[in-house]
């Protein structure tokens, strides 16, 4: 893989301005993954409320914005990130377990879309600082829709009944009472992240649904993200495929309201990669490490969910064999599987890096957060240098 956005790759990681590691973000490739979604729901009614968690980098969320995205955010600091990037309060939802008074008042002086509760002593704050401030509060409820069986990874699911999130369904009339004294405009669930079917996403969509008559006062319906993508070992649905069986569900029950989806990895994720350097090759018997610069502090999904990222090399002649690839970071769990790489490779791109790479990215063992790289139109848009400053911050 020489280049990436029309842009040579062997040319960033050698630019002694960015170097290695460094995420790599195809802007284009991003604007045409929200087009695609978009044209999704034809003239339907409704809202891509990007998940800024996923990745948030402003020049993706200005991207984003100019495609008609909204944001859905889970703290302060993304809610005001959202709003200088462009996305207006209006398209904004704030989700999240454990908002505190700071955030919910945040979320009702900027006037958002809505406050999304997650369980009825939620509401209750909520409607607490709402008396306090003297600000009208527009609520939605996430409702927990109690599916156990789920095909993803169990740290990234999130509509059982074990889970943090939601409001249990049989805490519904309490939470409707509860919200009887705001302007309840919508319900949502989220069921989880990379989901590869629709299955139990339609499932959770079909509990929502059903709540619908129960609420005269709703506006829209959120039936979450988690649309996944294929990381290399496959995924069946594509992100449209969500919208159109959904909006078949809701036509089945004659809903007329807007449908609100929130996606992140799905517009993200695999326009972004992560360039990094070969430190050194270690060989014991018949087995092989290459060791690269980039490691969990710089992309920790393999280290906390097992995932798998492909590699792939950006120069090399020699013929490909089977590396074990490993990061620099004194644990064991800081290694990204076994790729074919040439012996003499001295670049490698981690594919598919998009989605909670840099975002939850740390400087453990005072390793710098890599430099991020912007691309437009063949050529590099913006450049954030890489944060050397671990030691300073230490002393």
């Amino acid at each position: 893989m020489q280049h990436f956005g029309r842009v040579s790759l062997a040319d960033i990681a050698r630019d002694p301005a960015i170097g290695t590691p460094s995420y790599v973000h195809d802007l284009d490739g991003i604007a045409a993954e929200a087009r695609a979604l978009e044209a999704a729901f034809g003239k339907r009614p409704h809202l891509v409320c990007y998940a800024v968690k996923a990745n948030s980098a402003g020049p993706i969320l200005r991207v984003l914005a100019g495609q008609g995205c909204g944001a859905d955010v889970v703290s302060g600091p993304e809610l005001e990130l959202a709003l200088r990037c462009g996305i207006a309060p209006s398209r904004i939802v704030y989700s999240g377990v454990a908002k505190t008074d700071d955030e919910i008042d945040l979320g009702l002086e900027r006037g958002i879309l809505s406050i999304q509760a997650e369980s009825v002593e939620e509401l209750v704050r909520i409607e607490a600082r709402s008396r306090t401030k003297k600000k009208n509060a527009n609520v939605s409820l996430r409702i927990n829709p109690g599916i156990e069986e789920i095909d993803t990874h169990e740290h990234i699911a999130t509509g059982h009944d074990e889970a943090k999130f939601g409001i249990p369904m049989d805490d519904l009339p309490r939470a409707i009472d509860a919200a009887s004294h705001m302007k309840l405009v919508g319900l949502t669930s989220h069921v989880g992240s990379q989901l590869t079917r629709t299955d139990e996403y339609l499932q959770s969509a079909r509990i929502l649904f059903d709540l619908v008559p129960k609420i005269s006062t709703l506006e829209f319906v959120d039936t979450g993200g988690g649309f996944g993508i294929d990381y290399g070992e496959g995924c069946a649905a594509k992100p449209a495929d969500f919208v159109t069986a959904t909006l078949a569900e809701m036509d089945a029950r004659k809903l007329s309201l807007s449908l609100h989806v929130e996606p992140g990895r799905a517009l993200v994720a695999k326009h972004v990669i992560l360039v990094s350097s070969v430190v050194q090759i270690k060989e014991a018997r018949d087995r092989r490490w290459m060791m690269i610069d980039a490691g969990m502090n710089d992309l920790i999904r393999p280290a906390l969910y097992r995932s798998f990222h492909r590699i792939v090399a950006i120069d090399g002649k020699e013929p490909p064999m089977k590396w074990r690839v490993v990061g620099p970071v004194c644990e064991s769990s800081d290694d990204f599987g076994f790729h074919d790489l040439p012996r003499d490779a001295t670049k490698v791109a981690i594919l598919d890096a998009g989605a909670y790479g840099y975002t939850m990215a740390s400087r453990y063992n005072g390793r710098p957060l890599p430099a991020e790289v912007f691309l437009s139109n063949g050529s590099i848009a913006s450049v954030k240098a890489r944060k050397h400053d671990w030691v300073a911050d230490r002393l």
